[in-house]
């Protein structure tokens, strides 16, 4: 836990702190100036994004500062990666309780240090304040895709295919595991779990090749059915998932196995951050060929069909219409 001392200024700890990870953007003018510049293209338009992540209510207190600064980026390249979109920078918003001391400050530019490296950003602003309140984290991050070709909600057709990228439900069997849940699973599961709940992985390669592919498309952070939810709602449809088809880590399977009624969790838990999306039948084998090429599962697991709502359907033939707002901010 982060413990209290002496707190730097704010200046200092700018210099000190995030001043170095804006080093590669020269438009964030060393962070010293009150607004940064980004190079444009003609042929390209930006993509902003922005989440609040507050301690308590997205990560848990005692999680490690590194894996909170990693989340924190990673769920808005997630977003940007579903809008088919390049991420490019980001503007970086924290608000520090006086028992955040500078060493839990190190760990934290750690983890964004990392992730810059891993996925080619930069901070180039930001602001910070202090707080008597929980530790909260405003990142906003900006990317790029062609002109005209930003992949949203709003255009999935009634005989689309429905995709996810990689499995599902492993974030919120994770945080069961850390709220002291499925304590008879065995370490490595558990690891696995938890792991996927603190440091979700971005689609940032799959977004963008999804242009063109996809009709409608966003990233699974409030639940597979709630974010399906979303789509129907916006395109006008529903949709019917086949729960046999939803892919499932050995883990989560795992868990399953021992805890057969924690598949509602698994399909409306959120904290996934794969890629859902809808394509043509007509996109089946280029799908098919894109998770083959960029080594990223891809799988089929219904369709959108007339009418409202998420409707799943096991392999026996029996339905039942899933009624869940997924999470809630409020």
């Amino acid at each position: 836990m982060p413990s209290k001392t002496r707190r730097i200024s704010e200046f200092e700890l700018i210099a000190r702190y995030f001043a170095p990870l804006a080093r590669e953007a020269a438009g964030a003018l060393d962070l010293k100036d009150d607004a940064a510049w980004i190079e444009s293209r003609a042929d390209a338009q930006w993509v902003v994004t922005s989440d609040v992540l507050v301690e308590g209510v997205h990560f848990l207190p005692d999680d490690p500062a590194e894996l909170i600064a990693r989340k924190s980026l990673r769920v808005n390249l997630s977003d940007l990666a579903a809008k088919g979109a390049a991420a490019k920078a980001y503007l970086l918003d924290l608000v520090l309780p006086a028992t955040h001391d500078e060493p839990w400050i190190a760990d934290f530019v750690r983890g964004l240090a990392k992730d810059q490296v891993e996925f080619g950003v930069s901070l180039i602003g930001g602001d910070t304040a202090s707080t008597p309140g929980p530790l909260t984290i405003a990142v906003t991050a900006l990317g790029q895709v062609p002109t005209g070709e930003m992949l949203v909600r709003s255009r999935a057709a009634a005989d689309d295919d429905i995709y996810v990228s990689g499995t599902i439900g492993d974030a919120a069997l994770g945080l069961v595991v850390l709220r002291g849940g499925l304590n008879r699973l065995g370490a490595a599961a558990q690891s696995y779990l938890v792991g996927r709940y603190r440091l979700p992985e971005p689609r940032t390669v799959l977004g963008p090749k999804l242009v063109g592919i996809a009709n409608a498309a966003m990233d699974v952070s409030d639940g597979l059915v709630a974010d399906l939810g979303h789509i129907c709602a916006t395109s006008g449809l529903g949709a019917v998932i086949e729960e046999d088809l939803v892919p499932i880590s050995p883990a989560a399977a795992t868990a399953l196995r021992e805890h057969p009624a924690l598949i509602t969790a698994v399909l409306t838990g959120g904290d996934d951050y794969e890629i859902l999306f809808t394509a043509p039948g007509t996109m089946a084998s280029t799908i098919l060929k894109l998770a083959q090429t960029l080594n990223v599962p891809l799988a089929r697991i219904g369709r959108m069909r007339p009418g409202a709502g998420v409707e799943v359907v096991k392999a026996d033939g029996s339905g039942r219409e899933i009624d869940t707002p997924g999470w809630q901010h409020f």
